[in-house]
């Protein structure tokens, strides 16, 4: 470990401590204190969904950052992560906690998430939206990812916005599976994660009503939160807690404040595309009713 992580690993203990003796008063809900889990898919409001959650730290004693943060693979080499190790992380989340994953819906993680110990939220974006986030995020935004190189290589936004669609399969030629980089198209990037759908547990959230529909959707989030732990702290108090932990100056996905920026940027060849290795993903995620768009 090193001396910066050990700092914030004391910081973080002290600061559990503090909220602990804060809420000393409150009484521990049935089943003990939770953790509170933040599931994304990537480019659909990590950033956002996180802030919202830690909005929970003021009304109760949850921790004021996040613990940690998992993703499916590393975003420097590029190289995938087993469920194991999904697990393994998931395990090492304690009462009041706050973390946050792009984790896929391995069966041992939905074993250990549609228990009482966990209060897992899944946030998740027009994939058209996302594939166009992800342009930007990769050629401008995160020089250090391992396929900054290769985007900033290709000639322009239309050619970029393709391989966000289509993937590189080139890439999947290793030998060792263990060292493979993988970037598949923008289905089957999402296919491990649709499981999270099917749980009621899992309380699912469209970003667009985060962007659109605020109020309803800070109240379905409260009340997730609430039907595990019973709080008597008036209901405003509670949603303005969440609204003012919003700031959108710290969420990459808010480059413009908007959705539906797809319909701007899509050509009638990037419609094509999609469709072709998209299939019915839109109409599942609620999004279209058929392939008429």
């Amino acid at each position: 470990m090193t001396l910066k992580s050990s700092v914030r690993s004391a910081l973080y203990g002290t600061e559990k401590l503090v909220q602990r003796a804060r809420f000393a008063a409150m009484p521990v809900p049935q089943g003990g204190w939770p953790v509170l889990l933040s599931i994304s898919f990537p480019k659909s409001g990590t950033h956002l969904l996180d802030q919202i959650l830690l909005g929970f730290s003021k009304v109760a004693p949850f921790s004021l950052r996040l613990h940690s943060f998992y993703a499916e693979y590393e975003g420097e080499s590029g190289l995938k992560h087993t469920p194991e190790q999904a697990v393994a992380w998931l395990d090492s989340l304690r009462p009041r906690d706050m973390a946050s994953a792009h984790l896929f819906a391995h069966p041992a993680a939905v074993d250990r998430l549609i228990t009482p110990r966990f209060i897992p939220y899944f946030i998740f974006r027009d994939p058209r939206d996302v594939v166009v986030s992800h342009v930007f995020y990769v050629t401008d935004m995160e020089e250090h990812h391992v396929h900054h190189a290769y985007y900033a290589s290709l000639p322009d936004f239309d050619s970029r916005l393709k391989v966000s669609i289509l993937g590189r399969p080139d890439l999947n030629t290793c030998p060792e599976p263990d060292r493979r980089v993988e970037f598949p198209n923008i289905a089957d990037r999402f296919s491990p994660y649709l499981d999270w759908l099917a749980y009621s547990e899992v309380l699912k959230i469209h970003f667009e009503d985060l962007v659109n529909d605020r109020t309803t959707t800070l109240n379905r989030i409260a009340d997730h939160f609430l039907a595990r732990v019973p709080l008597t702290i008036p209901r405003p108090k509670i949603l303005d807690s969440l609204e003012s932990s919003i700031n959108p100056g710290k969420s990459p996905t808010f480059r413009s404040g908007k959705t539906g920026e797809w319909k701007k940027l899509f050509t009638s060849e990037h419609k094509k595309i999609f469709k072709d290795v998209a299939g019915d993903l839109l109409i599942r995620l609620g999004y279209e009713k058929d392939g008429k768009w």
